[in-house]
């Protein structure tokens, strides 16, 4: 039997009974005053009342699973927004707006902005570092779509630059800079590593004195046609790198320069909850529905509509 065949992605209430007890372990909580009280919180039922809706007996204000999260003020039915997080979670290498809009059968503005919420939910709001003593952590940077009004020039200078931090057999984080320099990149390093962590690059100056800052540091020289010499190599970052690329020039083709941090949050969630670590798609899911909670994004604030 199929995972889209379960009740939460084509049923209103079992989605939010679903949703309620990822949110809501414990029971309901009031999002206006912070009640938890089971006592205190009562269900409004009736043949208006909403799916989902509770009344807090403290604050006297209504609210539902979905208040304080990326889908408040959503109009969007809560089991799309499953069937949604399903297929975006589930699929290596993304899945454009477009297909979403043919699939769930919405407008496609609506199926883009979808998309955006559940990115800003696959963002990890706690950077604890990464590596530790015995670990190795790869570093790599990489260009991607061309900066607005830009010339087309050697050296990706007219690209957008990312760098990225993968764990070897962990997670992976990756942030968008101005410029691969060692004094943007390098402050992002030492905050997301570990000290006690063997570092990996490339041959690159940017992290010429990396040393100083980990238990050792080790290159490869790619200029020299070196790609490994023992455990020493970027194979795992420049392997998340082809899957990245591949999904941003394949899958969503075109992405603006004020979105591609969601896009990044995107592969790097899917990434760090991959099926080598013992994470399947309807885990996957779950863990992104997780991470609706206290987050918000408005339309006006995602600046306009973008093409995949």
């Amino acid at each position: 039997m199929s995972v889209l065949s379960e009740p939460h992605f084509h049923n209103e209430e079992a989605a939010f009974e679903r949703l309620e007890a990822i949110v809501w372990p414990e029971g309901p909580v009031c999002p206006k005053c912070g009640n938890c009280e089971q006592n205190r919180i009562t269900r409004v039922t009736g043949t208006t009342a909403r799916t989902g809706l509770r009344r807090c007996l403290e604050c006297k204000k209504q609210f539902t699973v979905k208040v304080g999260t990326v889908f408040e003020s959503s109009h969007v039915p809560l089991h799309k927004w499953w069937q949604a997080a399903h297929l975006l979670a589930s699929s290596k290498k993304g899945i454009s707006a477009h297909q979403l809009h043919r699939t769930l059968q919405v407008q496609y503005k609506t199926a883009w902005f979808m998309f955006h919420r559940l990115r800003e939910a696959m963002r990890d709001g706690v950077l604890s570092p990464m590596g530790g003593e015995g670990k190795h952590v790869e570093v790599d940077e990489t260009y991607i779509g061309r900066l607005k009004g830009a010339p087309v020039k050697a050296g990706g200078s007219h690209k957008n630059t990312v760098v990225t931090l993968v764990e070897r057999g962990g997670r992976a984080r990756s942030f968008h800079v101005d410029t691969a320099r060692m004094g943007n990149v390098m402050p992002i390093v030492r905050a997301n590593i570990a000290r006690e962590s063997a570092l990996m690059t490339d041959e690159s100056g940017i992290y010429r004195r990396a040393e100083q800052d980990f238990a050792s540091h080790d290159f490869v020289t790619h200029s020299k046609d070196e790609y490994i010499r023992g455990d020493v190599n970027t194979n795992t970052v420049e392997g998340y790198y082809s899957i990245f690329k591949r999904g941003m020039k394949g899958i969503y083709q075109h992405c603006g320069e004020q979105h591609l941090h969601r896009y990044l949050a995107e592969f790097d969630f899917r990434y760090s909850n991959r099926i080598a670590l013992g994470v399947d798609d309807n885990n996957r899911t779950v863990r992104a529905m997780a991470g609706i909670v206290g987050k918000r994004l408005k339309y006006r604030d995602s600046s306009g509509v973008g093409a995949e």
